[in-house]
């Protein structure tokens, strides 16, 4: 029996491309929060923890209706630079960015706070800068919380269903993902290939995690703590 990779291939496209975007998004917003004094923390890690709480199906129609042309974001963006959201890979990655966004942000922002202050203040006093006292410091520091926001970003997003099926709908080839063929292949009770589909998906994230704990535990090995 033959069987259709693009799913697959796809999936893992979206959550590469995802986790690139919130390392790069993702981890100076934690710095933010972890080190200002702003009265507007509370509101910014409201706004970053709701989708922990929301349904995905909730997330996924407020998204869908900004991204519609007939809204006022979906006509902005469709009008003036001929972007197309609604039921497109690129609205696929938007939506799966903010979906997945806590899931960066609180490892590296807890890991942040849990750093001695007088890491920062040396650097300071040896006048480093900002960026270079946070990449040859502080994120050195905290690469386990790195890695930890980096699987847990990959891994969600390639688990995602409720936003993906939302925004995205079934579209072979732009946004038919693994967890949407899943679901198509169990409707059409052809269980061989939704098994085949999850047996993908369960055997490679419980590889790279794994690996990760592997990882995690090789320096306190060496120091003798386990």
């Amino acid at each position: 029996m033959s069987y259709d990779w693009q799913p697959l291939a796809l999936t893992f496209e979206l959550a590469l491309t995802t986790t690139i975007i919130l390392l790069l998004v993702g981890v100076p917003l934690a710095g933010w929060i972890a080190f200002t004094r702003s009265r507007a923390k509370p509101l910014v890690e409201t706004l970053v923890s709701m989708p922990l709480v929301l349904p995905p199906s909730v997330l996924g129609f407020y998204l869908l209706l900004a991204f519609s042309p007939n809204h006022a974001v979906g006509a902005f963006l469709r009008t003036h630079f001929d972007i197309r959201l609604a039921f497109s890979f690129t609205g696929l990655v938007l939506g799966s960015v903010l979906f997945s966004l806590p899931f960066m942000v609180q490892p590296v922002q807890a890991a942040l706070q849990g750093l001695s202050p007088s890491l920062a203040e040396a650097s300071y006093t040896l006048g480093k800068s900002r960026l270079h006292t946070a990449f040859k410091v502080l994120l050195p520091n905290i690469r386990p919380a790195l890695l930890g926001g980096i699987v847990l970003s990959f891994a969600h997003t390639v688990g995602e269903f409720g936003v993906v099926l939302m925004i995205g709908g079934n579209i072979p080839g732009v946004t038919r993902v693994a967890s949407i063929a899943i679901y198509d292949e169990v409707e059409r009770l052809n269980y061989g290939a939704a098994n085949f589909y999850a047996a993908v998906l369960f055997a490679i994230c419980f590889a790279i995690l794994l690996a990760v704990y592997g990882i995690n535990k090789r320096p306190r090995i060496l120091r003798g703590t386990i």
